[in-house]
């Protein structure tokens, strides 16, 4: 069904409207592998259908989509979420006031200081959901309004590649947060599991969506390790392995006390899976507690740590793509920039 692009009778209803529909379209295209509540994920579909009249109502409801498992919603939400408030300060009537101009000073002003491919998402977004509308508006007298949106010629990116480099500890940081992970005062109920899942991550390079979701089926015993088979982005499966004198007593610890549902190996009180937010959160609680502050503190940055450390130890990019479960091995030569004994060599060219 196709609706009147000025749906709603102010621009902020009609926004909403647009918006909305837009969040519910994206969510029944990415992918729903990791979903784990069906009949919530069903509700949502219809509330969108429906449409939010607030922003921040349908902030909360994109950051549950996440949570229940269509972890890439937000690339697309953030972007359009910050337009909104962009516009609110413009004041238009009409979205028909909107044009390619309008959306370049948009990315022009809040990009700013954005990585390149963050700033790729933040195009990607902005013509998706303009498409999108194009596509889906007719007026009663089956007319079609089109944005066309193609933003092409916005400069606002610096390279073609649109990679940053990553934040990341040094050798003596990492001692320092490992030494804090273990006299950090959580909660006696969650401090062993607390520990488990930043050392899981920290010294296996997982991704924190992917040690959440980690089944106790997925975790077992080797000797002196555990392996671990978790299953990274577009369901593809690999192994890692971490030592048992790292995480042996945590592990006890909290074997005893958890009460996890569908048989996951961390959860919350409730025995529901943790949240990304959450882990981060505690990364960054830890960090600050012993001095160390970089440009971005989540646990997304133990991972990058993992993998600089791995490289800098074994020169070997294969491992490096190998263990972080990359599909291209592109996507793990940014580690070789933190390559120091190639940069020393560069000191005696004269």
């Amino acid at each position: 069904m196709k609706y009147s692009l000025d749906c709603e009778e102010t621009f902020t209803q009609t926004y909403m409207f647009w918006l909305s529909r837009f969040i519910r379209n994206k969510i029944t295209t990415l992918s729903n592998r990791q979903v784990k509540d069906k009949d919530r994920l069903t509700q949502i579909l219809h509330e969108l259908s429906i449409g939010y009249k607030e922003i921040e109502e349908l902030k909360s409801t994109v950051k549950e989509v996440r949570n229940i498992g269509i972890n890439s919603i937000h690339v697309y939400f953030i972007p359009l979420g910050k337009l909104f408030k962009f516009m609110s300060n413009y004041g238009p009537k009409s979205m028909k006031e909107i044009d390619e101009e309008l959306l370049s000073d948009f990315l022009a002003t809040q990009t700013s200081k954005l990585s390149d491919a963050t700033k790729k998402n933040y195009r990607i977004a902005l013509v998706t959901f303009f498409n999108y509308i194009d596509k889906q508006n007719e007026e009663t007298n089956g007319n079609t309004y089109r944005f066309g949106i193609e933003l092409k010629n916005w400069g606002g990116l610096s390279g073609k590649s649109g990679q940053k480099l990553p934040s990341f500890m040094k050798k003596d940081e990492v001692q320092k947060f490992i030494q804090a992970i273990d006299s950090y005062e959580f909660s006696n109920k969650i401090a062993a599991r607390n520990r488990l899942i930043l050392k899981i991550i920290l010294y296996t390079g997982v991704r924190v969506s992917e040690a959440i979701n980690i089944h106790m089926k997925d975790f077992n015993k080797d000797e002196d390790a555990y392996i671990i088979q978790v299953r990274g982005k577009g369901n593809k499966p690999r192994v890692v392995m971490i030592k048992e004198l790292i995480i042996g007593k945590d592990l006890n610890e909290w074997n005893e006390i958890k009460t996890c549902q569908n048989n996951l190996l961390l959860c919350n009180q409730k025995g529901n899976e943790l949240t990304q937010a959450y882990i981060s959160s505690i990364v960054e609680k830890i960090l600050l507690s012993v001095g160390i502050r970089k440009e971005k503190n989540g646990a997304h940055m133990l991972r990058h740590t993992f993998a600089t450390m791995l490289y800098q130890k074994s020169k070997d990019l294969i491992l490096v793509q190998e263990s972080l479960g990359h599909a291209d091995i592109n996507t793990s030569r940014i580690y070789t920039h933190f390559d120091k004994d190639k940069l020393k060599q560069t000191t005696d060219i004269f």
